[in-house]
């Protein structure tokens, strides 16, 4: 099944389907939409956990720049740092297979290992416009110059939490814009198609492709999304979970999440490795 305007496309896959047969369909589209990602009960369950500090947030950038704000939304919540929040995200999203199983077919080969750049619920708000198009590699400029053939800086799970509708600010994507020679380009809104999907089903992709989130043009629909952005090893994210994170709730999570997150060391092939103590494991230091 696919959603289709304009003779593009975004093709959309079951949670089950082979990891190397989901990165053919990223490869040549620059994402996919995978259904069922997430169950109800985490759904609910997550919600629970960020009800309180989304609540206690205003919609809104804090900063002021005017290119940011417009980029963050007037009237959009953008609650950060998921893992220190979330005991779902922490222990079940976090280290679901699928995640893990995709990550490695993007970042093993060139980076051998790789860590959470950002994981943050994007709430879009009624009268809300529609997000600048961008792609997520522009945190790194030398990828942008680097252009389509460049290893993967990032990849990003865009995961409904309510059902994602073009009237409620569905993210807009442009389907083989991983192609495009100039990654400086990020395309026209006349070029894109809504990402609709249903609660608990997310898009996976490419930090080389063109996207930006919808316009809310409804009266009283809240959009809610979570964005979860990993990047090679050998790169700085945007959260420093170190600095976030007790080293009590990080001795509860599963050793893969821990080097997600900053809290074990990272080996490129052919390194003898990186964010090391004295040439040692970090996690050893630590005491994990």
């Amino acid at each position: 099944m696919t959603v289709t305007t304009n003779e593009q496309t975004l093709q959309r896959v079951s949670r089950d389907m082979p990891v190397e047969e989901i990165m053919k369909i990223v490869d040549r589209d620059g994402g996919v939409i995978i259904k069922n990602f997430v169950t109800p009960e985490q759904i609910d369950q997550f919600n629970k956990e960020i009800e309180q500090p989304l609540q206690d947030l205003n919609p809104g950038s804090v900063f002021d720049d005017e290119e940011i704000k417009e980029f963050h939304g007037s009237n959009t919540k953008r609650l950060t740092s998921l893992v220190a929040i979330s005991k779902t995200f922490r222990e079940e999203i976090a280290d679901d297979d699928l995640v893990h199983g995709l990550c490695d077919a993007v970042f093993k080969k060139d980076a051998g290992t790789w860590w959470i750049n950002s994981t943050q619920v994007i709430e879009i708000g009624p009268g809300n416009k529609a997000q600048p198009l961008h792609r997520d590699l522009v945190n790194w400029p030398p990828f942008v110059n680097m252009g389509p053939k460049a290893p993967e800086a990032i990849v990003n799970f865009l995961i409904a939490f309510t059902d994602f509708t073009e009237e409620n600010g569905a993210t807009r994507v442009i389907p083989a814009s991983n192609h495009w020679e100039d990654m400086s380009d990020f395309g026209s809104p006349d070029q894109t198609i809504a990402a609709e999907m249903e609660a608990g089903d997310a898009l996976f992709f490419s930090g080389k492709t063109a996207h930006g989130g919808g316009a809310n043009e409804t009266k009283d629909e809240l959009r809610r999304a979570v964005a979860f952005s990993l990047c090679p090893g050998y790169l700085t994210g945007e959260e420093a979970y170190p600095f976030l994170i007790d080293m009590d709730t990080v001795k509860t999570m599963p050793e893969r999440v821990q080097r997600m997150i900053g809290f074990r060391s990272h080996y490129p092939p052919g390194n003898a490795g990186l964010w090391m103590s004295d040439y040692k494991e970090l996690g050893e230091y630590l005491d994990l």
